[in-house]
């Protein structure tokens, strides 16, 4: 039958901030069928002694929470901060193909003033985050996705979810709502099923054709996981992990953007893992397990030249480049054991075709699958889609019945000291979106208006969990 007539669900999880070799680097030894770490790579540090060094990629053994949390503090995420990672020097883009060559050199230039200049080469191992590597290896992992844009959180989400993010490249750049159509809604006029679940704050909050749907399509993580049992999961099932810490409940965000511990975002992995390998709809899934973008750690692959998704260009960049690589990891039981998932051969042109994937393969996939009409964009006309991967004629490859992750639970010690760490860029623009969300049934105009700048994670999350609990009615 093969899976284009097979799979009815499709499943995406979504985590923060984290590259392609910082947790797959070292998945595979690096041949011309696993672009990895060979170990050899390097980029130059100037000391304050004015000597030039190059600095290696490098892993640190063990699990613990100084380990899990690498690298800390948090690296720049900005449009300039990218192509100052990508390019050197003062980060101006070039035609030529990056040379990678500024992780260090930007994250030293952030205003921490603490900072380890290795911390953004520090890769994970195998050993480290067993979970994910695990799944990697019994269905598929592509070394091909690179995150859509070279910005933040929010453009990329909306590459994933419109193919397109209207020309903006920072998360502060952008008007809340954003207004272009997304793929939700051409699911929901084709009678496809969509449902979003998510652990505190739903960042696909920010799309505004969806917020009279909400009450009735975005549910809390538990909620999935019923579904998932029920065998009732949606055609389409968009997952978020948790931003915040809220330490009434002694939760602290698994959603792995540094310095975030990556073993509870591990254990979240798991937990969706085990749940639809063990629902009634298994044999008709399609699990994507990716990143929105790289947040600053290290990664060797220059991103290629890309479709520009359409003519804006409010901050004056054409979206004619990719982002950095990040993980991507495709679970179904149609692909088979051990893929490594590429679109076009090895060694990318600098400018395609043929095109690697992104995250409006996402959108591609889905248009294919369940007949959706024409690319919303440029972008998602020209990138490749996952059904070609999954390549299995009948769905043999059940996979692991479940995996367990490594035990880690935080300490007392640990949530204080995230809720007591100052937001960062995302947590603050959550509050923004929060603040504009208005009240279940409400007119938008209803909004509460301008947020509070909150002094600490903390006050981050005591402003938004309300302001979620009255936009869904609950």
């Amino acid at each position: 039958m093969g899976a284009l007539q097979g799979i009815e669900h499709v499943i995406v999880l979504m985590l923060e901030n984290r590259s392609f070799d910082c947790m797959f680097g070292k998945l595979y030894p690096r041949s011309a069928s696993f672009e990895g770490l060979s170990g050899r790579e390097t980029n130059p540090y100037r000391r304050p002694d004015g000597t030039l060094i190059d600095m290696p990629v490098w892993n640190n053994e063990g699990m613990e929470p100084g380990t899990a949390c690498i690298p800390d503090p948090d690296p720049g995420e900005l449009f300039a901060d990218i192509n100052m990672q990508l390019f050197g020097g003062d980060g101006t883009p070039t035609d030529a193909r990056p040379p990678m060559s500024g992780f260090i050199e930007n994250y030293m230039a952030q205003r921490a003033g603490n900072q380890d200049p290795m911390a953004v080469m520090h890769y994970f191992t195998e050993k480290q985050v067993p979970v994910i590597s695990a799944l990697a290896k019994a269905f598929g992992v592509s070394d091909q996705w690179y995150a859509s844009a070279p910005c933040q959180t929010w453009p990329n989400r909306f590459f994933a979810h419109t193919g397109t993010c209207a020309g903006h490249v920072d998360n502060d750049h952008f008007d809340v709502p954003f207004t272009r159509p997304t793929i939700f809604h051409r699911l929901q006029d084709k009678g496809k099923s969509w449902r979003v679940y998510f652990h505190d704050l739903p960042q696909v909050a920010t799309l505004g054709e969806l917020w009279l749907d909400a009450p009735f399509r975005f549910r809390f993580f538990d909620e999935f996981l019923e579904d998932a049992q029920n065998g009732s999961l949606p055609n389409y099932s968009f997952i978020e992990p948790r931003y915040f810490t809220d330490s009434l409940l002694g939760l602290i965000p698994n959603d792995e953007h540094p310095p975030h511990n990556v073993a509870y975002g591990e254990q979240l992995i798991a937990t969706v893992y085990n749940a639809v390998r063990n629902a009634p709809s298994w044999k008709k899934s399609l699990l994507l397990i990716t990143c929105d973008e790289h947040g600053g750690c290290y990664d060797h692959m220059p991103p290629p030249a890309a479709v520009p998704p359409d003519a804006d260009r409010p901050d004056g960049f054409a979206f004619d480049r990719y982002g950095v690589r990040v993980p991507a990891v495709i679970i179904s039981p149609y692909i088979a054991p051990g893929s490594v998932v590429r679109a076009a051969p090895a060694g990318l042109p600098v400018k395609g075709p043929p095109y690697p994937f992104d995250h409006t393969s996402i959108i591609k996939t889905l248009r294919r699958l369940f007949d959706l009409g024409p690319a919303m964009t440029k972008r998602d006309d020209a990138a490749p889609d996952l059904l070609d991967a999954l390549s299995l004629l009948d769905p043999e490859n059940d996979g692991p019945e479940s995996v367990t992750p490594t035990a880690a639970a935080p300490s007392a010690e640990e949530v204080k000291k995230r809720a007591a760490a100052p937001p960062n860029s995302m947590q603050r623009n959550l509050c923004r979106l929060a603040a504009q969300l208005p009240a279940k049934g409400q007119p938008a105009a209803a909004a509460p208006g301008s947020p509070p700048a909150p002094a600490t994670a903390k006050d981050a999350h005591a402003f938004v969990a309300p302001r979620v609990k009255s936009f869904l009615g609950r």
